[in-house]
């Protein structure tokens, strides 16, 4: 067997070394996935072992600065300008514009938005009902890349799928042979910082939000990590703040401190009192 195949052995490791650094599960059935990402990684570190790999991300990587490049390596960064609009458009519709109305002002969070094209989206729906001067606008991700991607404005080409708005595309993009910018004061609106989901003190740090959105995420995590990132994403939460998740995925099972509402035909949750 060669030294860069991933035995069941060597997989129970690494799979317990990366959830462990940024929550993302892989189960028995991803070995092979797992595995292939793994070599490739390791080859171009110069490792011809996955036991020597192993051993230089858990005893000999003090400043973790391996882990982190093994991490960014295996993070799916896949998303695009308008995905999954309605809610969007409903969060900023109904909700948001309720909260500007009572208070003058909202911030919006958009966790784990890896390149940015999910709060540039909100910027932009924000500005095209004339109130993204009244809204704060973080977006995060574990991603340093991803980070330094989203705050450049230039996105790929991918990042603009066929069935976009043409309206909003034409004022708030520009799409070229090189890729995609976004419009100087949508990305102005956003500021992007590094942040793990499982560092609590951090989230702490960003205080409270009327709006979180963590979709397409939470999928990647095993349940028990989903309910701590739900506790944290709910103690972040004004009184009458809503989170967002992906369209396809549901929080009724975890059983923790948030209710599901429906607004208009969208589903968000709520912290109970």
């Amino acid at each position: 067997m060669s030294a860069l195949a991933l035995s069941p052995q060597l997989f129970s490791i690494f799979a317990g070394l990366v959830e462990e650094a940024c929550g993302v599960h892989y189960a028995a059935h991803d070995r092979e996935l797992l595995g292939s990402k793994l070599a490739a990684c390791a080859s171009d570190r110069g490792y011809d072992s996955l036991l020597d790999y192993y051993y230089r991300l858990r005893y000999d990587d003090p400043d973790q600065v391996e882990l982190t490049q093994l991490i960014e390596f295996l993070l799916v960064h896949e998303t695009y300008f308008f995905r999954e609009l309605r809610p969007l458009q409903q969060l900023v519709d109904g909700h948001l514009h309720e909260v500007i109305g009572a208070r003058g002002k909202a911030r919006v969070w958009s966790a784990a938005c890896s390149t940015g094209e999910e709060p540039f989206t909100i910027a932009m729906l924000l500005d095209a009902k004339g109130v993204l001067d009244r809204v704060e606008i973080i977006g995060t991700d574990i991603s340093a890349q991803s980070i330094a991607a989203a705050a450049s404005g230039l996105h790929r080409k991918r990042a603009l799928r066929d069935d976009y708005p043409a309206e909003l595309g034409a004022r708030y993009l520009e799409a070229g042979p090189g890729g995609v910018a976004v419009a100087p004061r949508i990305r102005a609106a956003v500021r992007f910082h590094t942040l793990n989901l499982f560092d609590g003190d951090a989230i702490a740090r960003l205080g409270r939000f009327d709006a979180i959105l963590c979709r397409n995420v939470l999928i990647y995590f095993r349940d028990d990590h989903v309910v701590r990132v739900l506790d944290r994403l709910a103690g972040a939460l004004t009184p009458d703040g809503l989170l967002a998740v992906g369209v396809s995925e549901s929080l009724l099972r975890f059983g923790t401190s948030l209710a599901c509402e429906e607004h208009g035909s969208s589903f968000f949750y709520r912290r109970v009192s």
